[in-house]
């Protein structure tokens, strides 16, 4: 069973946000990286990019298929995780600590339209 972490929000693409602040740290779930297998490319924003909640921000490249990324909230990218373009295998090792994007939220109410840790096990159980 994939590790699904209390306390983060989870989009039905399976990205999560962890809100820290007026920001949020955005990358992909265990779940989906574990659907993906051995990650070898991440597309990333441009520091200051906007993004739109549902609208596409990236994708991530494995071995076995490209999947875009989808941003769960709206706002403008602060920060990229750097460390993935050298090391993209590092989501595969812990898909929560290694985020893809931070984002200033614009709109934190955009958050209510996310599912909790529940919820998202729940969704991944259907979907399995």
């Amino acid at each position: 069973m994939a590790k699904v972490l209390e306390g983060l929000y989870y989009s039905e693409s399976h990205e999560y946000v962890r809100v820290e602040g007026d920001c949020g740290f955005i990358g992909i779930t265990d779940y989906a990286q574990h659907a993906l297998g051995n990650v070898v490319y991440v597309d990333m924003p441009e520091v200051d990019d906007e993004v739109s909640a549902g609208e596409e921000f990236g994708a991530v490249e494995s071995v076995k298929a490209a999947s875009d990324l989808f941003s769960p909230v709206s706002g403008t990218v602060v920060e990229v995780n750097e460390a993935l373009e050298d090391q993209p295998e590092l989501i595969n090792e812990d898909a929560f600590e290694n985020w893809i994007i931070k984002v200033q939220l614009s709109d934190k109410t955009e958050l209510d339209g996310l599912m909790d840790a529940a919820a998202y096990e729940r969704f991944c159980n259907k979907e399995g």
